[in-house]
Protein backbone atom coordinates (compact mmCIF):
# COMPACT_ATOMS: atom_id res chain seq x y z
CA UNK A 1 0.00 0.00 0.00
CA UNK A 2 1.24 3.49 -0.85
CA UNK A 3 1.22 5.88 2.15
CA UNK A 4 2.74 9.38 2.13
CA UNK A 5 5.77 9.59 4.44
CA UNK A 6 8.60 12.07 5.02
CA UNK A 7 12.08 11.06 6.20
CA UNK A 8 14.78 13.15 7.85
CA UNK A 9 17.73 10.83 8.54
CA UNK A 10 19.46 8.59 6.06
CA UNK A 11 20.32 5.00 7.00
CA UNK A 12 23.92 5.76 7.99
CA UNK A 13 22.77 8.59 10.28
CA UNK A 14 20.24 6.33 11.98
CA UNK A 15 22.99 3.79 12.64
CA UNK A 16 25.40 6.43 13.96
CA UNK A 17 22.81 7.74 16.44
CA UNK A 18 22.15 4.15 17.53
CA UNK A 19 25.86 3.42 18.03
CA UNK A 20 26.44 6.66 19.93
CA UNK A 21 23.43 5.90 22.15
CA UNK A 22 24.85 2.48 23.00
CA UNK A 23 28.23 4.05 23.81
CA UNK A 24 26.47 6.65 25.98
CA UNK A 25 24.62 4.00 27.99
CA UNK A 26 27.75 1.86 28.41
CA UNK A 27 30.21 4.68 29.22
CA UNK A 28 28.10 7.40 30.86
CA UNK A 29 25.04 5.43 31.98
CA UNK A 30 21.81 6.77 33.42
CA UNK A 31 20.95 8.12 36.86
CA UNK A 32 18.12 6.14 38.47
CA UNK A 33 16.87 7.64 41.74
CA UNK A 34 15.41 4.37 42.99
CA UNK A 35 17.53 1.85 44.90
CA UNK A 36 14.98 -0.85 44.06
CA UNK A 37 15.20 -0.26 40.32
CA UNK A 38 18.99 -0.01 40.50
CA UNK A 39 19.14 -3.39 42.22
CA UNK A 40 16.79 -4.81 39.57
CA UNK A 41 19.11 -3.55 36.82
CA UNK A 42 22.15 -4.96 38.59
CA UNK A 43 20.50 -8.38 38.81
CA UNK A 44 20.01 -8.29 35.03
CA UNK A 45 23.62 -7.41 34.21
CA UNK A 46 24.00 -3.64 34.56
CA UNK A 47 27.07 -2.09 36.18
CA UNK A 48 25.55 -0.19 39.10
CA UNK A 49 27.02 2.41 41.47
CA UNK A 50 24.47 2.55 44.29
CA UNK A 51 26.23 5.48 45.94
CA UNK A 52 26.06 7.66 42.83
CA UNK A 53 22.75 6.19 41.71
CA UNK A 54 24.10 5.47 38.23
CA UNK A 55 23.57 2.36 36.11
CA UNK A 56 25.73 1.61 33.07
CA UNK A 57 23.93 -0.61 30.61
CA UNK A 58 25.94 -3.05 28.47
CA UNK A 59 25.07 -3.34 24.79
CA UNK A 60 23.99 -6.96 25.22
CA UNK A 61 21.44 -5.95 27.85
CA UNK A 62 19.99 -3.21 25.64
CA UNK A 63 19.84 -5.51 22.62
CA UNK A 64 18.00 -8.14 24.65
CA UNK A 65 15.46 -5.52 25.76
CA UNK A 66 14.87 -4.49 22.14
CA UNK A 67 14.43 -8.15 21.19
CA UNK A 68 11.92 -8.78 23.99
CA UNK A 69 9.78 -5.68 23.46
CA UNK A 70 6.50 -6.37 21.63
CA UNK A 71 6.49 -5.07 18.07
CA UNK A 72 2.67 -4.97 17.93
CA UNK A 73 0.36 -3.57 20.59
CA UNK A 74 -3.39 -3.40 21.09
CA UNK A 75 -4.65 -0.29 22.84
CA UNK A 76 -7.87 -1.41 24.47
CA UNK A 77 -10.97 0.70 25.04
CA UNK A 78 -14.23 0.52 26.98
CA UNK A 79 -16.00 0.29 23.65
CA UNK A 80 -14.25 -2.41 21.56
CA UNK A 81 -14.95 -0.49 18.33
CA UNK A 82 -12.44 2.12 19.54
CA UNK A 83 -9.59 -0.37 20.07
CA UNK A 84 -6.45 0.54 18.10
CA UNK A 85 -3.47 -1.48 16.94
CA UNK A 86 0.12 -0.23 16.77
CA UNK A 87 1.99 0.24 14.54
CA UNK A 88 -0.52 2.07 12.37
CA UNK A 89 -0.85 1.31 8.67
CA UNK A 90 -1.69 4.82 7.51
CA UNK A 91 -2.08 8.04 9.50
CA UNK A 92 -1.05 8.34 13.17
CA UNK A 93 -3.52 8.16 16.03
CA UNK A 94 -4.38 11.52 17.59
CA UNK A 95 -4.58 12.13 21.34
CA UNK A 96 -5.77 15.23 23.12
CA UNK A 97 -3.30 17.50 24.87
CA UNK A 98 -2.45 16.62 28.48
CA UNK A 99 -2.17 18.18 31.94
CA UNK A 100 -3.26 21.71 30.99
CA UNK A 101 -3.67 23.94 34.03
CA UNK A 102 -6.12 26.49 32.65
CA UNK A 103 -9.06 26.65 30.25
CA UNK A 104 -11.37 29.24 28.71
CA UNK A 105 -14.80 28.76 30.22
CA UNK A 106 -17.22 27.62 27.52
CA UNK A 107 -19.95 29.88 28.86
CA UNK A 108 -18.20 33.10 29.85
CA UNK A 109 -14.98 32.78 27.88
CA UNK A 110 -13.12 33.59 31.11
CA UNK A 111 -9.64 32.10 31.57
CA UNK A 112 -9.60 30.04 34.78
CA UNK A 113 -8.06 27.08 36.60
CA UNK A 114 -9.23 23.63 35.58
CA UNK A 115 -11.39 21.30 37.67
CA UNK A 116 -12.43 17.67 37.70
CA UNK A 117 -15.69 18.68 35.96
CA UNK A 118 -13.56 20.14 33.16
CA UNK A 119 -11.68 16.85 32.86
CA UNK A 120 -15.02 15.04 32.54
CA UNK A 121 -16.13 17.49 29.83
CA UNK A 122 -12.87 17.20 27.89
CA UNK A 123 -13.06 13.41 28.10
CA UNK A 124 -16.62 13.50 26.77
CA UNK A 125 -15.54 15.83 23.95
CA UNK A 126 -12.71 13.45 22.99
CA UNK A 127 -15.23 10.60 22.97
CA UNK A 128 -17.45 12.50 20.52
CA UNK A 129 -14.79 13.77 18.09
CA UNK A 130 -14.10 11.48 15.11
CA UNK A 131 -10.61 12.90 14.69
CA UNK A 132 -9.55 11.98 18.25
CA UNK A 133 -8.43 8.38 18.86
CA UNK A 134 -6.93 8.60 22.37
CA UNK A 135 -8.09 10.56 25.40
CA UNK A 136 -5.11 11.89 27.33
CA UNK A 137 -6.15 13.23 30.74
CA UNK A 138 -6.40 16.65 29.13
CA UNK A 139 -6.48 18.99 32.12
CA UNK A 140 -5.26 19.01 35.71
CA UNK A 141 -8.09 18.82 38.24
CA UNK A 142 -7.16 21.37 40.91
CA UNK A 143 -10.21 20.57 43.09
CA UNK A 144 -9.32 16.96 43.98
CA UNK A 145 -6.68 15.88 46.54
CA UNK A 146 -3.44 16.38 44.63
CA UNK A 147 -1.88 13.37 46.37
CA UNK A 148 -4.44 11.24 44.51
CA UNK A 149 -4.51 13.23 41.25
CA UNK A 150 -3.34 10.43 38.97
CA UNK A 151 -5.87 7.93 40.32
CA UNK A 152 -8.73 10.43 40.25
CA UNK A 153 -7.87 11.51 36.71
CA UNK A 154 -7.94 7.96 35.37
CA UNK A 155 -11.27 7.22 37.04
CA UNK A 156 -12.87 10.43 35.71
CA UNK A 157 -11.56 9.90 32.17
CA UNK A 158 -12.69 6.27 32.02
CA UNK A 159 -16.21 7.16 33.20
CA UNK A 160 -16.61 9.87 30.56
CA UNK A 161 -14.85 8.30 27.58
CA UNK A 162 -15.07 4.95 25.77
CA UNK A 163 -11.79 5.30 23.85
CA UNK A 164 -8.26 4.41 25.00
CA UNK A 165 -7.08 6.65 27.84
CA UNK A 166 -3.58 7.94 28.56
CA UNK A 167 -2.89 9.06 32.10
CA UNK A 168 -0.72 11.49 33.98
CA UNK A 169 2.48 10.22 35.62
CA UNK A 170 1.98 8.33 38.87
CA UNK A 171 3.54 10.94 41.18
CA UNK A 172 3.25 8.75 44.29
CA UNK A 173 5.09 5.91 42.65
CA UNK A 174 4.22 2.25 42.85
CA UNK A 175 1.17 2.74 45.08
CA UNK A 176 -0.43 5.06 42.50
CA UNK A 177 0.34 2.57 39.74
CA UNK A 178 -1.16 -0.37 41.63
CA UNK A 179 -4.34 1.60 42.39
CA UNK A 180 -4.72 2.69 38.75
CA UNK A 181 -4.33 -0.93 37.66
CA UNK A 182 -6.91 -2.01 40.25
CA UNK A 183 -9.45 0.54 38.98
CA UNK A 184 -8.92 -0.38 35.32
CA UNK A 185 -9.10 -4.10 36.18
CA UNK A 186 -12.47 -3.49 37.82
CA UNK A 187 -13.77 -2.04 34.55
CA UNK A 188 -12.06 -4.60 32.29
CA UNK A 189 -13.32 -7.54 34.36
CA UNK A 190 -10.05 -8.70 35.91
CA UNK A 191 -6.29 -8.21 35.66
CA UNK A 192 -5.85 -10.76 32.89
CA UNK A 193 -8.51 -9.10 30.73
CA UNK A 194 -6.78 -5.76 31.31
CA UNK A 195 -3.42 -7.26 30.36
CA UNK A 196 -4.80 -8.56 27.04
CA UNK A 197 -6.47 -5.29 26.11
CA UNK A 198 -5.24 -2.48 28.36
CA UNK A 199 -7.82 0.28 28.71
CA UNK A 200 -5.12 2.82 29.47
CA UNK A 201 -1.47 3.59 28.92
CA UNK A 202 0.81 5.83 30.95
CA UNK A 203 3.06 8.72 29.95
CA UNK A 204 6.30 8.20 31.87
CA UNK A 205 8.87 10.98 31.46
CA UNK A 206 12.60 10.74 31.91
CA UNK A 207 14.39 13.85 33.18
CA UNK A 208 16.79 15.00 30.49
CA UNK A 209 19.60 14.44 30.37
CA UNK A 210 19.71 10.75 31.30
CA UNK A 211 17.86 10.71 34.63
CA UNK A 212 14.84 8.84 36.03
CA UNK A 213 13.03 10.10 39.14
CA UNK A 214 12.22 7.66 41.93
CA UNK A 215 8.40 7.76 41.99
CA UNK A 216 7.94 7.71 38.24
CA UNK A 217 10.38 4.90 37.46
CA UNK A 218 9.06 2.71 40.29
CA UNK A 219 5.54 3.26 38.96
CA UNK A 220 6.79 2.41 35.47
CA UNK A 221 8.08 -0.94 36.73
CA UNK A 222 4.66 -1.67 38.27
CA UNK A 223 2.85 -0.79 35.08
CA UNK A 224 5.20 -3.05 33.12
CA UNK A 225 4.43 -5.99 35.42
CA UNK A 226 0.69 -5.42 34.92
CA UNK A 227 0.97 -5.21 31.11
CA UNK A 228 0.08 -1.51 30.90
CA UNK A 229 1.82 0.17 27.92
CA UNK A 230 4.49 2.63 28.99
CA UNK A 231 4.86 5.70 26.75
CA UNK A 232 8.44 6.67 27.54
CA UNK A 233 8.44 10.39 26.79
CA UNK A 234 11.81 12.10 26.54
CA UNK A 235 11.46 15.87 26.85
CA UNK A 236 14.91 16.90 25.67
CA UNK A 237 15.29 20.65 25.22
CA UNK A 238 18.09 21.48 22.79
CA UNK A 239 20.57 23.86 24.38
CA UNK A 240 19.18 23.32 27.89
CA UNK A 241 18.77 19.64 28.76
CA UNK A 242 20.37 18.17 25.64
CA UNK A 243 23.07 19.33 23.21
CA UNK A 244 22.03 22.34 21.14
CA UNK A 245 22.42 20.35 17.91
CA UNK A 246 19.58 18.31 16.40
CA UNK A 247 21.91 15.30 16.23
CA UNK A 248 22.82 15.61 19.91
CA UNK A 249 19.18 15.99 20.90
CA UNK A 250 18.22 12.90 18.90
CA UNK A 251 20.99 10.89 20.58
CA UNK A 252 19.74 11.98 24.02
CA UNK A 253 16.14 11.09 23.11
CA UNK A 254 17.28 7.71 21.83
CA UNK A 255 19.52 6.92 24.79
CA UNK A 256 16.76 7.79 27.27
CA UNK A 257 14.24 5.65 25.40
CA UNK A 258 16.62 2.69 25.19
CA UNK A 259 17.36 3.00 28.91
CA UNK A 260 13.65 3.23 29.71
CA UNK A 261 12.98 0.20 27.51
CA UNK A 262 15.72 -1.75 29.28
CA UNK A 263 14.23 -0.90 32.70
CA UNK A 264 10.75 -1.89 31.48
CA UNK A 265 11.93 -5.25 30.15
CA UNK A 266 13.96 -5.86 33.33
CA UNK A 267 10.74 -5.47 35.32
CA UNK A 268 8.80 -7.78 32.98
CA UNK A 269 9.98 -9.42 29.79
CA UNK A 270 7.62 -8.68 26.96
CA UNK A 271 6.06 -5.66 28.67
CA UNK A 272 4.41 -3.27 26.15
CA UNK A 273 6.48 -0.17 25.41
CA UNK A 274 6.02 2.91 23.20
CA UNK A 275 9.05 4.95 22.14
CA UNK A 276 8.22 8.61 22.75
CA UNK A 277 9.53 12.15 22.57
CA UNK A 278 8.15 15.63 23.03
CA UNK A 279 11.37 17.51 22.41
CA UNK A 280 12.27 20.86 20.90
CA UNK A 281 14.91 23.59 21.17
CA UNK A 282 14.99 26.16 23.94
CA UNK A 283 13.86 29.63 22.97
CA UNK A 284 17.09 31.52 23.59
CA UNK A 285 15.14 34.69 24.37
CA UNK A 286 12.82 33.22 27.01
CA UNK A 287 14.51 30.01 28.17
CA UNK A 288 11.43 27.84 27.60
CA UNK A 289 10.69 25.01 25.18
CA UNK A 290 9.87 26.48 21.76
CA UNK A 291 6.89 24.72 20.16
CA UNK A 292 7.18 26.97 17.09
CA UNK A 293 10.82 26.11 16.32
CA UNK A 294 11.73 24.90 12.84
CA UNK A 295 13.65 22.04 14.47
CA UNK A 296 10.66 20.58 16.36
CA UNK A 297 9.11 18.62 13.46
CA UNK A 298 12.58 17.55 12.27
CA UNK A 299 13.41 16.18 15.72
CA UNK A 300 10.03 14.40 15.76
CA UNK A 301 10.74 12.86 12.35
CA UNK A 302 14.20 11.70 13.44
CA UNK A 303 12.84 10.17 16.65
CA UNK A 304 10.18 8.29 14.67
CA UNK A 305 12.91 6.85 12.45
CA UNK A 306 14.87 5.67 15.48
CA UNK A 307 11.77 3.89 16.82
CA UNK A 308 11.29 2.26 13.42
CA UNK A 309 14.92 1.09 13.52
CA UNK A 310 14.01 -1.01 16.56
CA UNK A 311 10.56 -2.01 15.28
CA UNK A 312 8.93 -0.42 18.33
CA UNK A 313 5.64 1.55 18.24
CA UNK A 314 6.16 5.30 18.60
CA UNK A 315 4.57 8.49 19.88
CA UNK A 316 6.95 11.21 18.72
CA UNK A 317 4.88 14.01 17.15
CA UNK A 318 2.65 16.88 18.20
CA UNK A 319 -0.52 17.98 16.49
CA UNK A 320 -2.08 21.41 16.52
CA UNK A 321 -1.47 25.00 15.55
CA UNK A 322 0.38 27.02 18.17
CA UNK A 323 -2.26 29.44 19.42
CA UNK A 324 -2.90 31.51 22.54
CA UNK A 325 -6.64 31.96 22.06
CA UNK A 326 -8.96 29.30 20.58
CA UNK A 327 -8.55 29.31 16.80
CA UNK A 328 -5.57 29.35 14.44
CA UNK A 329 -2.96 32.00 15.17
CA UNK A 330 -0.02 30.25 13.50
CA UNK A 331 1.76 31.73 10.53
CA UNK A 332 1.64 29.90 7.20
CA UNK A 333 5.22 28.67 7.60
CA UNK A 334 4.51 27.45 11.14
CA UNK A 335 1.45 25.57 9.90
CA UNK A 336 3.62 23.93 7.24
CA UNK A 337 5.58 22.28 10.06
CA UNK A 338 2.51 20.18 10.85
CA UNK A 339 3.04 18.43 7.50
CA UNK A 340 6.48 17.24 8.56
CA UNK A 341 5.18 16.33 12.01
CA UNK A 342 2.23 14.26 10.85
CA UNK A 343 4.03 12.51 7.98
CA UNK A 344 7.12 11.68 10.02
CA UNK A 345 6.22 8.02 10.46
CA UNK A 346 5.06 8.20 14.07
CA UNK A 347 2.25 5.90 15.22
CA UNK A 348 0.72 8.36 17.69
CA UNK A 349 0.77 12.07 18.39
CA UNK A 350 -0.88 14.38 20.90
CA UNK A 351 -2.01 17.97 21.20
CA UNK A 352 -5.70 18.30 20.28
CA UNK A 353 -7.15 21.18 22.28
CA UNK A 354 -3.81 22.72 23.27
CA UNK A 355 -3.41 26.43 24.00
CA UNK A 356 -0.31 28.47 24.84
CA UNK A 357 2.38 25.78 24.50
CA UNK A 358 0.22 23.13 26.21
CA UNK A 359 -0.23 25.16 29.39
CA UNK A 360 -3.92 25.54 28.59
CA UNK A 361 -6.72 23.75 26.76
CA UNK A 362 -10.14 24.67 25.42
CA UNK A 363 -13.11 22.60 24.31
CA UNK A 364 -13.47 24.75 21.18
CA UNK A 365 -9.87 23.95 20.26
CA UNK A 366 -10.53 20.22 20.57
CA UNK A 367 -13.30 20.67 17.97
CA UNK A 368 -11.09 22.76 15.67
CA UNK A 369 -8.07 20.45 15.92
CA UNK A 370 -10.18 17.33 15.44
CA UNK A 371 -11.98 18.66 12.38
CA UNK A 372 -8.82 19.93 10.69
CA UNK A 373 -7.00 16.68 11.45
CA UNK A 374 -9.80 14.69 9.80
CA UNK A 375 -9.09 16.76 6.70
CA UNK A 376 -5.29 16.60 6.78
CA UNK A 377 -5.01 12.91 7.61
CA UNK A 378 -6.64 12.16 4.26
CA UNK A 379 -3.21 12.80 2.72
CA UNK A 380 -2.04 9.65 4.54
CA UNK A 381 -4.84 7.41 3.33
CA UNK A 382 -3.59 4.04 2.05
CA UNK A 383 -3.73 3.74 -1.72
CA UNK A 384 -3.27 0.26 -3.20
CA UNK A 385 -0.81 -0.09 -6.09
CA UNK A 386 -1.92 -3.24 -7.92
CA UNK A 387 -2.61 -4.38 -11.47
CA UNK A 388 -6.26 -3.50 -10.92
CA UNK A 389 -5.55 0.05 -9.70
CA UNK A 390 -2.94 0.66 -12.41
CA UNK A 391 -5.74 -0.37 -14.78
CA UNK A 392 -3.78 -1.05 -17.94
CA UNK A 393 -6.60 -3.20 -19.30
CA UNK A 394 -9.01 -0.32 -18.71
CA UNK A 395 -6.73 2.06 -20.61
CA UNK A 396 -6.68 -0.42 -23.48
CA UNK A 397 -10.48 -0.74 -23.43
CA UNK A 398 -11.03 3.02 -23.41
CA UNK A 399 -8.55 3.54 -26.20
CA UNK A 400 -6.75 6.58 -27.52
CA UNK A 401 -8.35 9.96 -26.73
CA UNK A 402 -11.27 8.19 -25.01
CA UNK A 403 -13.02 8.94 -21.71
CA UNK A 404 -12.94 6.86 -18.54
CA UNK A 405 -16.09 8.43 -17.14
CA UNK A 406 -18.44 5.75 -18.47
CA UNK A 407 -16.18 2.76 -17.82
CA UNK A 408 -17.34 0.38 -15.00
CA UNK A 409 -13.87 0.57 -13.41
CA UNK A 410 -14.44 4.26 -12.66
CA UNK A 411 -17.85 3.64 -11.11
CA UNK A 412 -16.50 0.74 -9.06
CA UNK A 413 -13.40 2.52 -7.80
CA UNK A 414 -13.87 6.27 -7.49
CA UNK A 415 -15.35 6.29 -3.97
CA UNK A 416 -12.28 4.60 -2.49
CA UNK A 417 -9.82 6.77 -4.44
CA UNK A 418 -11.35 10.24 -4.50
CA UNK A 419 -12.17 12.38 -1.46
CA UNK A 420 -14.27 15.54 -1.35
CA UNK A 421 -13.35 18.40 0.96
CA UNK A 422 -15.85 19.51 3.60
CA UNK A 423 -16.37 23.10 2.47
CA UNK A 424 -17.45 24.30 5.93
CA UNK A 425 -14.18 23.11 7.45
CA UNK A 426 -12.26 24.58 4.53
CA UNK A 427 -13.65 28.02 5.40
CA UNK A 428 -12.32 27.65 8.95
CA UNK A 429 -8.81 27.09 7.67
CA UNK A 430 -9.07 29.99 5.24
CA UNK A 431 -9.31 32.45 8.13
CA UNK A 432 -6.06 31.37 9.87
CA UNK A 433 -7.31 33.36 12.86
CA UNK A 434 -9.67 33.06 15.82
CA UNK A 435 -12.81 33.71 13.75
CA UNK A 436 -13.82 30.04 13.74
CA UNK A 437 -13.83 29.87 17.56
CA UNK A 438 -17.44 31.09 17.84
CA UNK A 439 -18.71 28.32 15.55
CA UNK A 440 -16.54 25.74 17.34
CA UNK A 441 -17.94 26.92 20.67
CA UNK A 442 -21.45 26.22 19.42
CA UNK A 443 -20.44 22.71 18.32
CA UNK A 444 -18.77 22.07 21.70
CA UNK A 445 -21.90 23.14 23.58
CA UNK A 446 -24.04 20.89 21.39
CA UNK A 447 -21.71 17.93 22.03
CA UNK A 448 -21.80 18.37 25.81
CA UNK A 449 -25.57 18.74 25.69
CA UNK A 450 -26.37 15.84 23.35
CA UNK A 451 -23.50 13.32 23.24
CA UNK A 452 -24.10 10.36 25.56
CA UNK A 453 -21.22 8.30 26.91
CA UNK A 454 -22.43 4.80 27.90
CA UNK A 455 -22.40 4.43 31.67
CA UNK A 456 -20.54 1.71 33.50
CA UNK A 457 -22.62 -0.87 35.40
CA UNK A 458 -23.88 0.48 38.77
CA UNK A 459 -21.84 -2.03 40.80
CA UNK A 460 -18.64 -0.98 39.00
CA UNK A 461 -19.43 2.70 39.65
CA UNK A 462 -20.05 2.02 43.35
CA UNK A 463 -16.91 -0.07 43.80
CA UNK A 464 -14.77 2.38 41.82
CA UNK A 465 -16.00 5.34 43.86
CA UNK A 466 -15.23 3.42 47.06
CA UNK A 467 -11.71 2.63 45.86
CA UNK A 468 -11.10 6.31 45.11
CA UNK A 469 -12.45 7.43 48.48
CA UNK A 470 -10.35 4.91 50.40
CA UNK A 471 -7.22 5.85 48.45
CA UNK A 472 -7.74 9.59 49.04
CA UNK A 473 -8.06 8.89 52.75
CA UNK A 474 -4.94 6.72 52.74
CA UNK A 475 -2.69 9.19 50.93
CA UNK A 476 -4.17 12.12 52.86
CA UNK A 477 -3.05 10.54 56.10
Amino acid sequence: MAVARLRFLDKDEVELIHQQSIECLERIGVMVKSPDVLKLLKSKGAEVDLKKGVAKLPESMVKEAIKRAPKRLVLGARDPKHEKTLPVESFPLLATTGLAVFTHDLGSGEKRQTTNKDLADFSKMADAMNGVDICWTTVTAHDVPQEALAVNSLWTALQNNTKHVQVVPATRGASDARKQVEIASLIAGDLEALRKKPLFSVISCSIAPLCFEKAEIEAQAEFARAGIPVVSMSMSISGLSSPVTIAGTLENINAENLASLTITQAAKQGAPFIYSSESAPMNMATGVLDYTAYQLPLIAAGAAQMAQRYGIPSHTSNWGFETIEPGLQSSLSEAFGTLVNTMSGTDCMSGAGSLDSAKGASLEQVVIDSHIWEDIRTYMHRFPVTRDTIALNVIEAVGHAGTFLRHPHTLRTFKSEMFVRDQSRRSWQATMSTKMALEARGIARKVLREHEVPQMPPDVLREGAALIKDYEKKVGN
